[in-house]
């Protein structure tokens, strides 16, 4: 018995041994690849998905509030590279949605988040002593669902956005420099953009929506476009995340009524900034802190402190907090919850 048993045991050790060597290896070439360009054959893959929950309940509260809430967030990051030794390929997915509900709404749910965001980049590295590639790159956002002004009366009746209203198909060539999986920084001269809507949206105003004209459903864009991303771990459990987003469209200006009158004033200066910003604090084993912060800058999306009313067709001010922020688009989320690395 004893000798069948010594080899067998044997054997699993051996296997486990060369098993844990594995998964060793490719952990440390996984670490290498977010710093370093090293000339290899591999499939990497890195991901983040973070939830949290806030919820709360009151009876007879002295203080007041809100009788009962229940906030629900969530966060997905996922990244899949291809390597073969000068050539990269890679693709980025964000994903983000939230939810609020509150007893004085009869629990009906109102957006705190909602997008889409895929890039997808080839790249040829210039020589092997470089870290510059040619690059072609491929960028698609939109949204899940309906978007609602939640200020305005009978906000259910008029929603201002929804899936693929709009959505951004952007197809850029350039150079970029790319220091591992952590630093990429990638600028394209010629980059053609095409915003797609329905058309029920773009009719919405005399000016239409999204830089779409009034009716139509989509708008072709030509452009120059920066997409610069970077991560670091501020320590082993803290990891932040920054990502800044440039476009410049050449075909700008300004749009004019049949009287001649500039009604909406745009030119090539009038650059479309996004900045996006994730910081996650891993508090004990899955549990974990996200804060994010998203702020977006676009022409097309003017800000207006009023709104008409639906029923004496006036001008009504608006009651909401970050007046200051003009015409700047800001998105804030703060979750405590569980999050999951792989």
């Amino acid at each position: 018995m004893k000798k069948i048993i010594l080899p067998i045991l044997l054997c699993f050790s051996t296997i486990y041994s060369a098993n844990a060597q594995l998964n060793k290896n490719v952990d440390d070439l996984k670490k290498l690849l977010e710093t370093t360009n090293k000339d290899t054959v591999a499939w990497t893959h890195t991901g983040l998905f973070s939830i949290g929950i806030n919820e709360g309940f009151l009876h007879n509260w002295a203080a007041g509030g809100e009788i009962a809430s229940l906030a629900v967030n969530s966060i997905f990051q996922g990244n899949l590279t291809y390597l073969n030794h000068g050539s990269i390929w890679s693709n980025t997915l964000n994903l983000s949605y939230g939810l609020n509900y509150v007893y004085s709404n009869s629990f009906v749910p109102r957006k705190t988040d909602d997008r889409i965001d895929f890039t997808s980049k080839f790249g040829s590295r210039l020589n092997h002593s470089t870290d510059f590639y040619y690059s072609a790159l491929f960028n698609f956002k939109s949204q899940f669902t309906h978007g609602y002004d939640y200020t305005v009366p009978g906000w259910q009746k008029a929603p201002t956005s929804d899936l693929f209203s709009p959505a951004y198909l952007t197809l850029a060539l350039g150079m970029e420099y790319r220091k591992g999986a952590d630093i990429s920084l990638f600028l394209s001269p010629l980059a053609g953009r095409e915003v797609l809507a329905n058309a029920r949206y773009t009719s919405l105003t005399a000016q239409g929506a999204f830089g779409i004209d009034s009716g139509k459903t989509n708008k072709f864009q030509l452009g120059a476009y920066f997409s610069g991303r970077y991560k670091v771990d501020v320590k082993k459990n803290m990891t932040f995340t920054t990502r800044l987003d440039l476009y410049s469209n050449y075909l700008a200006k300004n749009t004019t009524n049949d009287a001649g009158v500039v009604v909406k004033q745009d030119n090539p200066g009038n650059i479309q900034c996004l900045w996006d910003n994730l910081f996650v604090l891993k508090a004990y084993k899955v549990l974990s802190l996200t804060f994010g912060l998203t702020m977006v800058y676009d022409n097309n999306f003017p800000y207006s402190s009023t709104y008409i009313d639906q029923t004496t067709n006036l001008p009504v001010k608006k009651v909401q907090p970050g007046e200051g922020l003009g015409w700047v688009q800001v998105s804030q989320v703060f979750t405590f919850g569980i999050a999951y690395k792989f």
